[in-house]
């Protein structure tokens, strides 16, 4: 776990890093860059002198910028006049609510997917096989257009934007998480096959052992070391996926507002998604690593 750490650190550095580098790389006068699309006056671009150092040496403002953010100073958004930390801490409950919805419904789906058809017929596993080929074949947005025409403009079962009551997380959750279900299926039931030929299976098998009982107890916990890998980097990944699907389904959220910074050229804000993103990511790789010992404890050993 201290290497786990020691690794993450790294990665946090890396994307603070890049983040600073392409700032400095931009094309323009990093007033202007940071000042984006906001009100520019004397006083905003003396304040950004002031906040971001740049009336010192480059190496100065750099080691000025990481203590800024291990104190959690994410800098201030030119653009709407607000401290980036205040902006991301209004908008990453909306996101995250979504993020995990999405992998919950992914995982499950998967999961049930292939304790059904592993081993079984071939027309039933070849039938699931096509949906998720299809499921990951089309893009989360066309997915979420053909679910909000069917079950939100046709039938008026589901709310067709906006945030407010689970019925309105239903349809994003099932529009990332669908891709994920497709995936993950194919893997967790090749794990599942494969585990089901090993010797333990055929001795269980000898003792009487049902083969639902077989799957449940013993095949699955083989086969779900690389699933949790596929389903720890698929959550990370979610992250990018809710600007589109958050804007489709008009809800809050970083998606949203990571949008409207990118259009706005508001770079502190996007700096500031860039990391939060890289921090996901590495609490999801330290977690995973905890999964894998909690699955099979000789990884431990």
């Amino acid at each position: 776990m201290i290497k786990r750490l020691g690794t993450g650190l790294a990665v946090l550095w890396a994307a603070a890093t890049s983040s600073y580098v392409a700032l400095l790389l931009a094309p323009g006068d990093t007033i202007d860059i940071l000042i984006g699309n906001g009100v520019d006056t004397p006083e905003i671009r003396a304040k950004i002198v002031a906040e971001w150092g740049l009336d010192r040496p480059e190496v100065v403002q750099y080691l000025s910028y990481l203590w800024r953010l291990l104190h959690g100073d994410f800098g201030r958004s030119y653009q709407l006049q607000r401290g980036v930390g205040e902006i991301l801490a209004t908008q990453v409950g909306p996101t995250l609510q979504l993020t995990l919805a999405a992998a919950a419904t992914g995982v499950s789906l998967a999961v049930i997917i292939a304790l059904a058809t592993a081993g079984r017929g071939r027309w039933l596993r070849g039938t699931a096989s096509a949906v998720e080929l299809v499921s990951v074949s089309v893009p989360p947005f066309l997915i979420g257009i053909v679910l909000l025409s069917v079950f939100s403009f046709t039938f008026g079962w589901f709310p067709v934007s906006g945030a407010s009551g689970p019925q309105a997380l239903v349809l994003p959750a099932l529009a990332l998480g669908l891709p994920i279900a497709g995936v993950l299926g194919q893997v967790l039931r090749g794990g599942l096959e494969r585990a089901l030929e090993q010797p333990f299976a055929v001795t269980a098998r000898a003792r009487g052992l049902t083969e639902r009982a077989l799957v449940a107890r013993h095949a699955l916990r083989h086969a779900l070391i690389p699933a949790v890998t596929l389903a720890g980097w698929f959550t990370g990944t979610l992250l990018g996926g809710t600007v589109i699907t958050e804007a489709l389904f008009g809800r809050p959220g970083l998606g949203q507002v990571a949008m409207q910074a990118v259009t706005g050229r508001d770079m502190p804000v996007v700096m500031a998604v860039v990391l939060l993103s890289a921090v996901v990511y590495v609490a999801i790789s330290t977690l995973l690593d905890l999964a894998y010992r909690a699955i099979d404890p000789r990884i431990g050993g």
